[in-house]
């Protein structure tokens, strides 16, 4: 397993921008023969609460992928909204409830995940991946489309 993984995009605080940060996940995991079902989920439910919950007009939000001894991959989603901060466990929303289901997915599918502040004005929501566990045979290592869903710029 490559140990080099590493990702620093600062992307608009758009829907089209967390539609990009899923995208830029599934492109460096495949990259990188990683299973990505799990971190794609992850960074799509963070980058659309730093959409939702955390834009400040006129500035982006940041994605950070790396992977810690363990292995690990560590989603970092940091933006400028240091103030709204998600409750320190994930509360279900009731049935009738449409949205608030983001971060008890995060926490059904990371082993760990947190929020820190700072430096002012950041906000950073991170959520932490154990890549050691077996795969479930409908997850694999391949993009099912069959290439990378956005440009990256060399």
């Amino acid at each position: 397993m490559n140990q080099e993984i590493s990702l620093d995009a600062t992307l608009p605080a758009t829907p089209r921008g967390a539609r990009a940060a899923r995208a830029l996940t599934v492109h460096q995991l495949t990259e990188h023969r990683l299973p990505f079902t799990d971190a794609a989920q992850v960074v799509a439910e963070l980058a659309a609460n730093a959409v939702t919950h955390g834009r400040v007009q006129g500035r982006s939000f940041r994605l950070r992928l790396y992977i810690n001894p363990g292995p690990t991959l560590r989603i970092e989603v940091s933006d400028t909204r240091a103030e709204a901060v998600p409750p320190p466990v994930a509360q279900a929303p009731s049935p009738e409830d449409e949205s608030g289901r983001g971060l008890v997915l995060v926490s059904s599918l990371a082993a760990r995940w947190g929020t820190d502040q700072g430096p002012v004005p950041l906000k950073t929501v991170w959520a932490e991946l154990d890549l050691t566990g077996p795969l479930s045979p409908d997850r694999g290592f391949h993009d099912p489309v069959g290439h990378s869903p956005v440009t990256l710029d060399a």
